[in-house]
């Protein structure tokens, strides 16, 4: 069977085709559209007329491409930006009507769910109890586990778009008192998290994501063309000192450095921030880069559960978001002596 996958976010619309007879979601065909949704939505967060016309010819675009590769509706889906956005079902409404193709919002929760049992499924189960960051443009996924699903998962506010705009706003690069209160502010979301981490002390701990894998790059990882089976990691002190070299320059500057991406440069800074603060305050000095993401999940989720399961979600999108809790953390006591990591 070929399935098909559409994930619109802040930066791009991909649709990702796979055969799944094997059982596992081998890649047939990607397309992306560079529509930088979070950079067209108006002052309250909603999606005005232009960047809905634009969403609705990419995904009417992306339907048309899986009929022509014979795979089955794409599976649409999408992201922070458009799940935040005060007239969210009336993008939803205005996507199906237009293009015939039900997309649903995922809660943040859902998303990191279906991240982890991606990097489950690709690390395998000789990884251990296991940890998962993944950031896009508009939210930060972590989530842990011992089996197939995470036992806890969490979606933050600190997406490296969303910072991007909502602190470095005076010059750029941006000041050392921006790159400051933005750190305040990453220290301060990932408090709780951060100390479940360190107290499940996971034996391996992987990182998602366009974002994460140019970071990586910068810091050293191979470059994308030695595939995805290369093993890549990064290093907590390599990034760090990616920080410093990020900060020095202009986006443009940025641009022209080992991995960033043009796309990708304004909100590298952020995302590199974000990284660090999790690892240095969750004591990880080292972490794995996983190519597998949340796409890969909801493949995975529809050949392991069958397609009622993708069916129920798009059914009940308005019920999972009234509902969903944004920090569902098991309460554990502290553990003796815990501190932030070095």
């Amino acid at each position: 069977m070929r399935v098909s996958v559409v994930d619109a976010g802040s930066n791009t619309v991909r649709l990702a085709i796979a055969d799944t007879d094997a059982g596992v979601p081998l890649p047939v065909h990607t397309v992306k559209w560079k529509l930088r949704l979070s950079e067209h939505v108006q002052p309250d967060g909603a999606i005005g007329d232009e960047p809905l016309e634009q969403l609705v010819k990419a995904v009417a675009a992306a339907g048309r491409t899986a009929q022509e590769w014979k795979a089955s509706a794409p599976l649409a889906f999408a992201t922070a930006v458009v799940r935040r956005a005060p007239n969210r079902q009336q993008v939803l409404n205005t996507v199906r009507a237009q293009t015939g193709i039900r997309m649903c919002t995922l809660p943040g929760e859902a998303e990191a769910e279906l991240t982890f049992l991606a990097a489950r499924r690709w690390m395998g189960w000789h990884a251990g109890p296991l940890a998962v960051l993944d950031i896009g443009g508009g939210s930060l996924e972590v989530a842990y586990g011992r089996g197939r699903l995470p036992d806890f998962a969490v979606s933050l506010p600190l997406g490296a778009n969303r910072l991007t705009h909502d602190f470095f706003t005076t010059q750029d690069p941006p000041t050392e008192a921006e790159i400051k209160a933005l750190r305040r502010t990453a220290r301060h979301q990932l408090r709780d998290v951060a100390e479940r981490i360190r107290w499940e002390n996971p034996r391996t701990v992987v990182v998602t994501s366009r974002t994460f894998q140019q970071l990586a790059r910068l810091c050293g990882a191979a470059p994308g063309r030695h595939g995805p089976f290369k093993r890549r990691s990064m290093h907590r002190k390599n990034l760090r000192e990616a920080i410093n070299v990020l900060a020095a320059v202009p986006t443009a500057e940025r641009a022209q450095l080992s991995g960033i991406s043009a796309p990708r440069a304004a909100q590298s800074l952020a995302g590199a921030i974000v990284g660090h603060t999790a690892m240095k305050l969750m004591a990880l000095h080292t972490v794995t880069v996983c190519p597998w993401a949340v796409r890969e999940g909801v493949l995975l989720r529809h050949i392991e559960d069958g397609e009622d399961w993708w069916t129920d979600i798009t059914r009940n999108t308005h019920a999972a978001l009234a509902h969903a809790d944004p920090l569902r953390l098991a309460i554990l006591p502290s553990p003796p002596g815990a501190h932030s990591g070095p």
